[in-house]
């Protein structure tokens, strides 16, 4: 049996094996506590059961996994989100995605909203909280992801989004939309970055696809005007390299207003279009 530890003892021992916000947030996570009270009560005595927990989350994010995969959960959008590793982790450069979607969607006007390749829920969720009067639906092709989503859903007291599992638009027949958003599997298949990080844990599914990483992204533009009413919006979130790509694809299919932004980091990240009135 070891010996007492001390959340700063604890918190100290973990600090020379991984990162210190991942070691607060394993701690946190174990105490069911939050930053403060590790902060202010730094000589509280872990029990036995409690500094064993926190010495294998504490190996197990030595060996890799992603902490949010750890504790079950990730912030995003200023709503904290139930994961597994069926589905990808929420990433902040995805919150552009939400704060455009927010900007074209008026407050108090109904609208209808399609969040396609969902996953944990996240984007779908995160409008759907904040536009109320707007109805989402959210699709994924994975029971398991649907499964999250329905949680997080419920969690979250979401009323305003039905979650259903498909294979892009295949069970969409007959449904038009004011707003399409999608963050689709875009990493090229043979991309080195798939054997790297968090990525190694995370569904591959839901990460690569074909032809350089756009198969996705093309089926989804050439497919979204039958899907969008009178001048509709499509937003994607893409790779790095992939904005100048998605900008030519949109203006095949006569799409409109075509623009990317940038993430925080500089990198052109998101890339969308207005449907043309005349489509």
């Amino acid at each position: 049996m070891p010996p007492p530890v001390t959340i700063s003892q604890a918190l100290a021992a973990a600090y020379s094996e991984i990162d210190g916000i991942d070691a607060i947030l394993l701690l946190r996570h174990v105490l069911f506590v939050n930053h403060a009270f590790l902060l202010t009560h730094p000589d509280q005595t872990l029990t036995v059961q409690q500094f064993e927990k926190f010495s294998s989350l504490v190996q197990q994010r030595v060996e890799g996994l992603p902490v949010a995969y750890l504790i079950g959960e990730r912030a995003f959008f200023d709503l904290t989100f139930k994961v597994t590793e069926a589905v990808l982790i929420p990433r902040p450069e995805t919150e552009l995605l939400v704060e455009w979607a927010l900007e074209l969607i008026p407050s108090q006007k109904f609208c209808k909203v399609l969040d396609l390749g969902t996953g944990s829920g996240a984007i779908g969720i995160s409008i759907a909280k904040h536009r109320p009067q707007a109805q989402v639906i959210a699709v994924d092709l994975s029971p398991a992801a649907i499964d999250v989503c329905q949680r997080n859903v419920e969690i979250l007291e979401v009323a305003n989004l039905n979650a259903i599992r498909g294979n892009w638009f295949d069970e969409l027949s007959g449904e038009k939309f004011d707003l399409i958003v999608s963050n689709p599997p875009y990493v090229a298949e043979d991309d080195p970055h798939l054997q790297q990080g968090d990525l190694r844990f995370e569904p591959e599914m839901a990460l690569s696809a074909g032809e350089h990483g756009m198969a996705c992204i093309t089926h989804i533009i050439n497919a979204a005007p039958g899907y969008l009413g009178k001048e509709g919006w499509l937003l994607l979130e893409h790779g790095y390299n992939q904005a100048e790509s998605c900008r030519q694809l949109l203006r095949d299919k006569d799409f409109s207003n075509i623009c990317s932004y940038p993430d925080l980091a500089g990198i052109m990240r998101v890339s969308g279009g207005q449907l043309s009135s005349s489509i």
